[in-house]
Order: structure tokens, then C-alpha cells, then sequence
């Protein structure tokens, strides 16, 4: 258990991050470092710009702190704005957050027509190229034939592996990875 000096500690490395039109970013130093250490976020004309999925996980994790006009937000603030924004927020958010927290990275795949991209352990996105795509999809939700047979498509044709996580509930993540086979 933590006392409260290392709580307070643990608080004040966190750096600086501005919600502003639905993007969150940060020029800190320790932004920079934190995207050359685990590839959080993406550097765009000498700032860090995070997708709300990574800003949320990061806040969470208290690495990052998140303004919005001028004040500092929690992570319930930023969760319901991110839902306003985006339909598929919290599903998404699951998945992002499950697979982070086995320790693969995790980046968005919209030129892939895909919610996310995975790296596999110890791989870099500018190093290596992702093993994976993924689709969450919501337990109660469905997937027709069609969209599922163009999802794996995109997948095979891209050269990565199809992962559909599924999410129920309580926010709890199954993953299924689906590949193409020569019989």
C-alpha cells in the first residue's frame, strides 16, 4: 500500500496535456519522451497529439494531466466528453486499454478501416509493422456475414491478422483472432 508522500510523488510526474476541439496535446518534454519510450500519442509539428483513447489511459495512469479551459480535468470529465465525440467510445476504450495493459502497443488503423492497429511485444510502429487489426464490437452488437468477410479481407490484404474483441458488459474483453488458412 501506498503512503501518501509517494501518492503525491507519483501525481507530480505527471505532465501537461490541453483538451481543446476534441484533441488532446502537449508540447512537455516528458510527452516527447514518454512517445519515444512507448510510442504514446504522435508527434505533429513539435507537439504530441493524443487520440482520446490514449489521453484517457494515460490520465488514468496519472502520467498525464488533462486541462480544459484552464482547468484540470478527471478522468469521468474526460470519458463523458469522449463519448459525445464518439459513439463507440467506451467499447473502444476497453479494448485499448485491455491491450496496453498486457504490454502491446496500440495505435489507430482509420487508413486501414480498422478502429486500432497492435504491435507485438517489443515492436515499434516506424520499426516494425503491426501484426494486427482490431474491431471491438460491443457483445450485445452484431457483425453482419458481409462486414465480417470485408473486415478479414482488409486484414489478409494488408498482410496482418484479424483480431474482433469483443466487450460485454462490465467492459471485460475476449479477444478472437481469425486468419486466413490454405487447406
Amino acid at each position: 500500500m501506498k503512503d501518501k508522500k509517494s501518492k503525491k510523488k507519483e501525481k507530480s510526474n505527471a505532465f501537461k496535456a490541453t483538451l481543446s476541439a476534441g484533441e488532446v496535446l502537449s508540447n512537455a518534454i516528458e510527452a516527447k519522451n514518454l512517445y519515444g519510450q512507448s510510442r504514446y500519442g504522435e508527434i505533429i509539428r513539435g507537439k504530441v497529439h493524443y487520440p482520446l483513447v490514449e489521453a484517457l489511459y494515460l490520465l488514468e495512469k496519472g502520467k498525464l494531466n488533462v486541462i480544459y479551459k484552464g482547468k484540470k480535468i478527471s478522468a469521468d470529465f474526460l470519458m463523458n466528453e469522449s463519448k459525445k465525440l464518439e459513439e463507440n467510445f467506451f467499447i473502444r476504450y476497453c479494448v485499448f486499454s485491455d491491450l496496453r495493459n498486457r504490454g502491446y502497443i496500440v495505435k489507430t488503423a482509420l487508413k486501414f478501416g480498422a478502429d486500432f492497429r497492435v504491435y507485438e511485444k517489443g515492436k515499434k510502429p516506424g520499426e516494425e509493422h503491426a501484426k494486427w487489426i482490431v474491431y471491438p464490437v460491443k457483445e450485445t452488437g452484431h457483425v453482419t456475414w458481409y462486414e465480417f468477410a470485408a473486415k478479414s479481407r482488409v486484414a489478409h490484404s494488408t498482410r496482418k491478422n484479424l483480431l474482433i474483441a469483443i466487450v460485454d458488459e462490465e467492459g471485460d474483453v475476449t479477444f478472437y483472432e481469425i486468419s486466413w488458412i490454405r487447406p
